[in-house]
């Protein structure tokens, strides 16, 4: 199980760590493979005895409730990204010489010889919306790409599966990078880094080693934020990274950009770091105003797409044309109106925490709008790591009490409205209530952290509900 690939799974030991959306799919990959699979998972719910039914009545062992001790006979553990390097079955994996994979590093193991490289993007925020904007700007280069990765499109599918790709837009969290040690892009960035998933990782620096290692092996490029002034920074991480011979370390900046960045010049998106001479040229690849919306986080992204697309050898016209053609999902950190001096944002695609902690993490100061069907989910690191930037937050939906705990617990001093209304009508009212909570500056974010369907038919549906209350606000 050494750093190469794997051709012969027949009859191999393979435990799966965990079920839910990354667990079942590689159990089958596997299976189908001709491993012998056994499937552990903490939890013993109704979800996941569905789930554990589908997967034994294809002959795949599940043990359900025990996610702690290491089947007898394993060879190799693929995890779920989600599971803390410090629970008991990785011990036991140590101990024993177990290798332990993630998904990511599953898939990149399982590629074929003719594989589509990867351009990879990481960091706290922004994530999503740079690969969606950098495989729509190789789409407008004439390339056959995909978004794929942590977006929702299973790498595990896309690897086995027949379409054919010239090069993939992949989406990494730190959990995947933590448990993918042979990945090798041709080239990534790493966008931004503010604490997060602290308790997972232990701490920053571990936190910040792990996005790191997206950089290890570039061929082409190491794309960095040339503004950030936090430490480490995504320089620090290029520079402590090893990289194929000649891959280079290119900034990106909303300031004039030296040789090697990319930046912004009088409106104008202009890269010094692909072209011939990057002393004394540069090229325009693109008007800020092409970028949807123009929000500096917005074109910083934007940028970081612009430069792994270059790595690529995109030419500029298509930078343009892509970003023109880039429309931000709906209900996705979505700004609504401005009313007396308040924003109001609509991110209802927010169905988990972790979705809720990138968006949390973008505003100074919060009324937040939260609540909804839990899903097994529990909130104390979410609304610890937002608790200094709540202004107050109003509760609706099913499982709203899980958040009043954990609120609670966590930011005592900030006030909650809690909603005793699981009808949709309640979205109005929560709106009001926000509104007598909001000061001029706030940011009002429906953020849920949980899914929709206890009140709504899905999240777009919530989203539209809560807008709609917006404009009869500001009406």
């Amino acid at each position: 199980m050494g750093s190469g690939q794997v051709t012969d799974w027949q009859g191999k030991h393979v435990t799966v760590a965990g079920l839910g959306v990354s667990g079942v799919p590689a159990a089958k990959v596997l299976h189908g493979l001709g491993a012998r699979v056994t499937v552990v998972n903490d939890g013993d719910d109704a979800r996941a005895r569905e789930q554990a039914a589908e997967l034994e009545a294809l002959g795949i062992a599940v043990r359900l409730g025990d996610g702690a001790t290491l089947p007898d006979g394993t060879e190799l553990i693929v995890t779920a990204p989600g599971w803390k390097p410090d629970k008991p079955l990785f011990a036991a994996a140590d101990e024993a010489g177990v290798p332990v994979w993630g998904d990511v590093e599953l898939a990149w193991r399982l590629r074929k010889p003719d594989a589509a490289p990867w351009l990879a993007v990481t960091g706290t925020n922004g994530k999503t919306t740079t690969v969606q904007m950098l495989a729509a700007i190789l789409r407008a280069a004439g390339l056959r790409t995909a978004a794929v990765g942590n977006i929702g499109v299973s790498l595990l599918d896309v690897v086995t599966g027949e379409e054919q790709y010239d090069v993939l837009a992949v989406e990494l969290s730190s959990y995947q990078l933590h448990w993918a040690p042979s990945l090798r892009a041709h080239s990534a960035a790493v966008l931004n880094l503010a604490p997060d998933h602290l308790d997972w990782h232990g701490s920053m620096e571990a936190y910040a080693a792990d996005k790191g290692r997206v950089y290890e092996g570039n061929r082409v490029a190491c794309v960095y934020n040339a503004d950030a002034t936090d430490k480490p920074s995504t320089e620090d991480l290029v520079r402590a990274a090893d990289v194929e011979e000649g891959c280079r370390a290119v900034g990106f900046t909303l300031n004039a950009p030296g040789p090697s960045q990319l930046g912004v010049v009088e409106g104008i998106l202009v890269d010094r770091a692909f072209v011939e001479d990057r002393y004394r040229s540069a090229q325009e690849l693109a008007e800020v105003t092409d970028v949807n919306p123009p929000a500096p986080h917005n074109i910083a992204n934007a940028l970081a797409a612009a430069a792994l697309a270059r790595a690529f050898g995109v030419p500029a016209a298509a930078v343009r044309d892509g970003l023109r053609a880039f429309t931000p999902d709906a209900h996705r950190v979505a700004h609504v109106a401005d009313v007396d001096g308040v924003a109001w944002v609509d991110d209802s695609k927010a169905t988990n925490t972790h979705a809720a902690q990138a968006s949390l993490a973008a505003y100074e100061s919060i009324v937040w709008i939260a609540g909804g069907l839990a899903k097994g989910a529990t909130f104390d690191e979410l609304v610890a790591g937002a608790a200094k930037r709540l202004r107050g937050a109003v509760l609706i939906g099913r499982d709203r009490e899980l958040i009043r705990e954990a609120l609670a617990r966590h930011a005592p001093e900030v006030p909650v409205v809690d909603l005793g209304r699981t009808d949709t009508g309640a979205m109005l009212q929560a709106v009001q209530e926000a509104k007598r909570l909001a000061r001029p500056g706030d940011t009002v974010l429906l953020a849920p952290a949980c899914a929709s369907m206890d009140m709504f038919a899905n999240y777009n549906r919530r989203g539209e509900a809560f807008a709609q209350a917006v404009r009869e606000l500001g009406a």
